[in-house]
């Protein structure tokens, strides 16, 4: 086990101190592709720069713009959306509205094709999911950037509040959500989507009925972090995409499986008295 809990500060591992990742840290910038050039998680103003934290020995993807680099996850997507050769962009932070016109919250990137002349001729949608912290992670972060050198290699067992993926509310409280209400806008418009996650986090789901890419509509593309020990940097790597129906995975994922009414269910041993 990691005796560091940060991965990744301003998208270098802790003990890479080369010149261009202290710039990174001096200046608050974001490597992997943010609306800004500027690192702007949780504040602003003074940015939680932790891209990745260790769970165990592996880091695990705590900020969704880390996704974005080199915009593997667009090149993925635009393949299961479309034919090859299509030509393609994408767009980031799109609003998406219901019948009424009411706000249904923001697409995190849709990938359009167009043709010769810049006309839309399809689209398709692509939720990026990162994984919720348990505990505190910006203590060590400080700890971190008050003394990088000396805190390269720091030793934070023992203290309270290690940082943990929690990647049950990261499902619950975050993917599903969207999933159900703006991916059933889209389902409805007969749209492809896709949601891009870490592989340890996806291994947390119920597991889902696979098919074909030809009779999917939505895609989960399922990435890992493997260190390059040349640059001393993390690389997001493309591990494998798993296709399913829309209607039977959200259906999966949000149905718990009931177990015996008794001790391991819900126990009533009282009388009722009117």
């Amino acid at each position: 086990m990691s005796t560091h809990p940060l991965a990744e500060v301003f998208g270098f591992p802790t003990d890479n101190l080369s010149a261009t990742a202290e710039r990174y840290r001096t200046n608050r910038l974001c490597p992997y592709n943010n609306r800004v050039p500027s690192c702007t998680k949780d504040k602003a103003n003074d940015p939680l720069g932790v891209c990745s934290i260790f769970d165990g020995e592996e880091p695990v993807i705590t900020c969704p713009v880390r996704f974005r680099q080199d915009w593997l996850i667009a090149e993925d997507a635009a393949q299961f959306f479309f034919p090859s050769e299509t030509r393609w962009t994408s767009l980031t932070e799109v609003r998406l509205s219901d019948r009424h016109g009411r706000s249904a919250g923001n697409i995190d990137v849709v990938i359009v094709a167009h043709d010769q002349n810049g006309k839309v001729i399809d689209f398709g949608t692509l939720e990026v999911q990162a994984v919720y912290i348990s505990g505190n992670v910006r203590l060590p972060f400080a700890e971190y950037m008050g003394d990088r050198q000396r805190n390269s290699a720091m030793d934070w067992r023992g203290e309270q509040y290690w940082p943990r993926p929690d990647y049950l509310s990261s499902s619950r409280k975050r993917l599903m959500p969207q999933l159900i209400y703006k991916g059933g806008i889209l389902a409805g418009w007969g749209k492809k989507q896709a949601v891009a996650v870490q592989r340890p986090f996806f291994d947390t789901l119920p597991e889902l009925q696979e098919v074909s890419p030809a009779q999917a509509d939505l895609a989960w593309m399922l990435y890992d972090l493997k260190l390059d020990p040349v640059q001393n940097r993390y690389q997001l790597v493309h591990s494998r995409t798993v296709y399913t129906s829309f209607d039977a995975a959200v259906r999966r994922i949000t149905t718990a499986e009931a177990g015996p009414l008794g001790a391991k269910g819900i126990e009533i041993d009282k009388e009722l008295s009117m």
